[in-house]
């Protein structure tokens, strides 16, 4: 299976399905009232035949549901209120933006050693540095999205959260072009600072990294969650801070990290590729440092249903192995952020 097929597979647009349903009434014979015959026949009035009308939705050439366009500009002659989601692409990443939360809906990176700035000669852990340095990027709003559906620098000043990546700035050595692009709020979601963001989260997406060493592709998603919590009244509530002045970025209550990789099933059939895929959720909130990975393990189906994404076709799900079958899913803990998080606290937005 071709790299290139699983990112375009990967990467779609949501639609909104019409539909409609048969009502039917059902009398009983019990209480239907006989009427006595007429003494002479009645004429009994013959309907005319009614013009079959196209329905609104009905299936289109592509064996698709399509809208009846007369209706589609009868209704939407003003212009059509979306939603959006803004598909933006990056030297390194793929992502689509959330205009309602103001964070991306997810995020798609395809790694390899090449793209990391690393060889199979040279460790995974000393690697060559690549073309980028993050003390050269600075976060930065996004201008190609509408101005009222961005969020700002300000939205996070004093909010008490991380300004967090969904593709890390390590996944784009490439350039310091790339690099730079992973610091567009476009590309930040709020996270929890220690114990989460400059902890736990960063030992996974280094977990991510490093399966590099073992898989010619690695595809990585991101997805910010918002799930249900059991409260005290029985009752399962999705709850969930806003930040910002005015409060308008959402903050999500999990993040997921969705993996597929691939390399040739044996070197006498490079063409044939071993596909192993697995997915993690993890709490935005403080995990210990000896919290096992697997224990974050959910079937890549269950976030699925929760962002109401397809990551994956049916056929690659079934023809693939379990990521922690054919990797080891073990992250490894180094406090590597703790030495420069005093340093890059977040600055008050310059006006």
């Amino acid at each position: 299976m071709p790299g290139s097929a699983v990112v375009h597979a990967a990467v779609f647009t949501a639609g909104a399905l019409l539909g409609g349903g048969i009502a039917a009434a059902v009398t009983s014979r019990k209480n239907q009232q006989v009427s006595a015959l007429p003494t002479r026949p009645v004429p009994v009035p013959v309907p005319a035949t009614p013009q079959p009308t196209a329905p609104v939705v009905h299936v289109g050439r592509t064996g698709a549901p399509a809208i009846t366009e007369s209706q589609e500009l009868a209704v939407l002659k003003y212009g059509n209120p979306g939603p959006v989601s803004d598909l933006i692409q990056r030297k390194a990443y793929v992502a689509a933006y959330d205009r309602r939360l103001k964070h991306p809906a997810w995020t798609a990176e395809h790694l390899t050693l090449a793209s990391l700035g690393k060889s199979r000669i040279v460790s995974s852990e000393e690697g060559s540095g690549g073309g980028g340095d993050r003390s050269n990027s600075t976060f930065k709003e996004d201008d190609s999205l509408p101005a009222m559906f961005r969020s700002k620098l300000s939205d996070y000043f004093r909010s008490g959260y991380d300004r967090g990546h969904m593709v890390p700035a390590a996944d784009a050595k490439i350039s310091q072009e790339a690099m730079d692009e992973t610091f567009y709020l476009s590309n930040i979601a709020p996270q929890v600072g220690d114990g989460f963001n400059r902890h736990y989260w960063a030992y996974l997406e280094d977990w991510c990294r490093r399966l590099t060493g073992n898989f010619q592709d690695v595809y990585v998603f991101t997805v910010p969650l918002y799930l249900p919590k059991k409260e005290v009244d029985g009752k399962w509530r999705v709850s969930y801070e806003v930040i910002g002045n005015p409060p308008n970025v959402a903050v999500p209550t999990h993040f997921a990290k969705v993996v597929l990789t691939s390399k040739p099933s044996s070197p006498l059939t490079p063409e044939k590729l071993e596909v192993s895929t697995g997915a993690f959720v993890l709490p935005n909130a403080v995990i210990p440092d000896d919290a096992p990975l697997t224990s974050f393990v959910v079937p890549v189906d269950a976030v699925e249903r929760a962002a109401g994404l397809t990551l994956f076709s049916d056929e690659v799900k079934a023809g693939s192995k379990h990521i922690c079958q054919t990797a080891k899913c073990e992250v490894i803990v180094r406090r590597f952020d703790d030495a420069r998080k005093n340093a890059k606290r977040i600055a008050a937005p310059k006006s």
